[in-house]
């Protein structure tokens, strides 16, 4: 086992470093001042290119790529929104890594988000002992973002307080970052060539704590949609669940019928397209919680039966996936087995859902 594999998740620039080495060695189109990649070679790396062997990372618009690559390229950050669940986080990991050669000057955004958090804090003992100076100051994402002309990542931005979101306003209209503690020429840093900021936030926080309008002008807004059909989201979860499975210690592959009625079950719970009433569940059945869900399956056929997962699994793992915002959700989930999975119970994985919907809770 290398030390990659020690790692849960390893950031982009880690899991995809052949990729980027192979781009970087064919790579002779013009780049933007300050960035690793030329646009081209960066939307390569996203999108896939399958004559140098590098692989597709993001399921989605590739003109989604090219115009998100675009802004980066100009002075005005960028803001993808979307339902949660549609790899908004992914995406800015994947462009980040490929502009900037890495993903992880990062800021995640809640109620406990603080502007030392995004700029900058002390070193308290040396402060005490020597006075404010660059020995003592502790940079954050923003200030290393701006001082050595990398993008930065800011997750969630809209569940920030106001004031905490309008840390940005000058460091991406002036690209300066004041620092009235200290005096001379370190009181204040500019922004290097390759700066900018990449920010997310899910529609569901919209309106929890809205964007002030001056931010939001330096801010070109991209909706990350999900998934259309239901082939290219089942095939998202067979190879993203396979590679959890792997580093979980799982060495069966899951049966392509039982992925199948776990992503149709999503999206007909997702979009209130059953045919038992077309009933929408209110927690969120994203392409992300579908991996999860398969993931779960796998480990729990195989830890406690040595087998791949079955249908039935599905019963059990969904049960606290769909409890998450509403009790009536279980309820929902319950007609839903009674009455779709029973139309369905001409094939195998079908039966054996509606047979375990007694397994759900309440």
């Amino acid at each position: 086992m290398t030390a990659k594999d020690d790692l849960q998740r390893p950031p982009a620039e880690v899991r995809f470093a052949d990729d980027l080495t192979r781009l970087r060695e064919q790579d002779t189109a013009p780049r933007p001042p300050g960035w690793a990649l030329s646009l081209d070679a960066a939307r390569r790396f996203v999108v896939g290119d399958a004559k140098l062997g590098v692989r597709n990372k993001f399921v989605g618009d590739p003109s989604l790529v090219d115009r998100a690559l675009v802004t980066l390229a100009t002075s005005r950050g960028l803001l993808l929104v979307g339902e949660p669940g549609t790899a908004k986080s992914l995406l800015s990991e994947l462009i980040a890594t490929a502009v900037s050669g890495v993903s992880t000057l990062t800021i995640q955004g809640g109620a406990a988000t603080t502007e030392d958090q995004i700029r900058y804090s002390w070193n308290y003992a040396m402060l005490v002992a020597e006075g404010p100076s660059t020995r003592s100051l502790v940079p954050a994402p923003l200030l290393r973002g701006m001082s050595e002309g990398k993008v930065i990542r800011f997750e969630e931005i809209t569940r920030c307080p106001l004031e905490v979101q309008d840390s940005l306003l000058s460091p991406l209209s002036d690209r300066v970052l004041a620092i009235p503690e200290l005096t001379g020429p370190d009181a204040m840093v500019f922004a290097k060539d390759g700066f900018n900021v990449i920010a997310t936030a899910n529609t569901r926080d919209r309106g929890v704590n809205e964007m002030s309008a001056a931010l939001k002008r330096r801010f070109n807004f991209e909706t990350v949609f999900p998934i259309p059909d239901l082939d290219t989201e089942l095939a998202l979860v067979e190879t993203e669940s396979a590679e959890l499975l792997r580093r979980s210690g799982v060495p069966v592959a899951q049966r392509r019928d039982v992925l199948e009625v776990l992503v149709t079950t999503f999206r007909e719970l997702r979009g209130g397209t059953g045919r038992g009433g077309g009933e929408r569940l209110s927690t969120v059945l994203s392409t992300a919680e579908a991996v999860s869900v398969a993931h779960a399956v796998g480990l729990r056929g195989w830890y406690l039966r040595g087998e791949a997962g079955s249908a039935e699994d599905i019963v059990e793992c969904l049960a606290g996936t769909a409890a998450k915002d509403s009790p009536d959700d279980l309820a929902k989930l319950r007609r839903y087995l009674e009455h779709d999975a029973a139309r369905r119970k001409h094939t195998q994985a079908w039966a054996d859902l509606h047979g375990a919907r007694l397994r759900l809770p309440g």
